[in-house]
């Protein structure tokens, strides 16, 4: 009875010593990445090199790669690109300034401004594209059109051109990120001693060269992570194109790489091919990050 006692006190205690209880807590992710993340790349890097069809799987070597840099590839490849990079300068130069300002000691109720500007980022993706949709439709009494024709414009067919569907997706993507992207520049702003700001105050330091060369430098990290972060959710970007264009952009002028990989993969039913467009595209994303990454000296070891 005594020994039977023991056993389980040993094993708690083994449970919650120093050398088990991390990788206790870590395992949830751990077992989550690979089974949802790792387990499916290595199928669809698998199936790239495959022909799926129904009940039928052949080996084809590097025909489905053959067939990825077509037209319409390097169309979907170049709208996801001018994307990334709207959206890039957008949802980071603007949220350095709006937290800064929200952060000053001039604004008041800064927890409510806080709140509704997070408020975006917890609506779903399509209830906010199909609002949009209505906002911006093509027909004189769309509220967009309503006021261009206030200032004494003509009324736009916002999904029909390539410029006005880009700013779609990009106003999109921007409303409801840039609340989330402000929380974390003010997150990052708390860690910014207060004593530089005084000191100079005291050498005579201008608003703009205190921002330049005290606030921005506490702000590299997040801006980094920021931009990181944007970039590969950039080019991984499908709900904001399709839900302006469920049946297909005219022109392709809304088609992204993830569109394109959807349209053959899922679509035409070639996931061969959908496969390989999606390695093509990881393989983009994890050459851009790691460049995106020397540029900005992420790598550097700090003394």
């Amino acid at each position: 009875m005594e020994s039977a006692t023991k056993e389980p006190n040993k094993f708690l205690r083994f449970l919650n010593s120093k050398k088990v209880v991390p990788y206790i807590f870590v395992a949830p992710f751990i077992i989550s990445f690979l089974i949802l993340s790792l387990y499916p790349a290595i199928k669809a890097i698998i199936m790239s090199f495959q022909s799926v069809l129904p009940g039928q799987i052949t080996f084809i070597g590097l025909d489905n790669y053959s067939r990825v840099f077509n037209p319409t590839f390097y169309k979907a490849l170049s709208n996801t690109t001018i994307y990334v990079i709207l959206t890039v300068i957008i949802l980071v130069a603007i949220p350095i300034l709006l937290s800064v300002l929200l952060d000053s000691k001039f604004t008041k109720n800064k927890t409510i401004f806080r709140a509704s500007l997070f408020i975006p980022a917890l609506t779903s993706t399509i209830v906010a594209g199909m609002i949009f949709r209505l906002m911006f439709g093509e027909t004189d009494t769309a509220a967009a059109n309503q006021i261009l024709n206030w200032l004494g414009f003509d009324p736009v067919n916002w999904r029909y051109n390539a410029w006005s569907g880009m700013f779609l997706m990009v106003l999109l993507c921007s409303w409801r990120w840039m609340g989330v992207n402000i929380l974390y520049f003010l997150a990052a702003l708390q860690n910014v001693p207060k004593e530089l700001y005084e000191a100079a105050e005291i050498d005579g330091a201008t608003m703009f060269q205190k921002f330049r060369f005290v606030t921005l430098p506490f702000l590299k990290p997040v801006t980094i992570f920021v931009s990181t972060i944007s970039i590969i959710n950039g080019f991984r970007m499908f709900e904001e194109s399709f839900v302006f264009w469920t049946a297909g952009s005219p022109g392709n002028i809304g088609l992204t790489v993830v569109g394109y990989l959807y349209q053959q993969g899922i679509q035409q039913n070639d996931m061969g091919f959908g496969a390989a467009i999606g390695v093509v595209l990881m393989l983009i994303i994890l050459v851009i990050s790691f460049v995106q990454l020397i540029l900005t000296g992420a790598f550097k070891r700090e003394d």
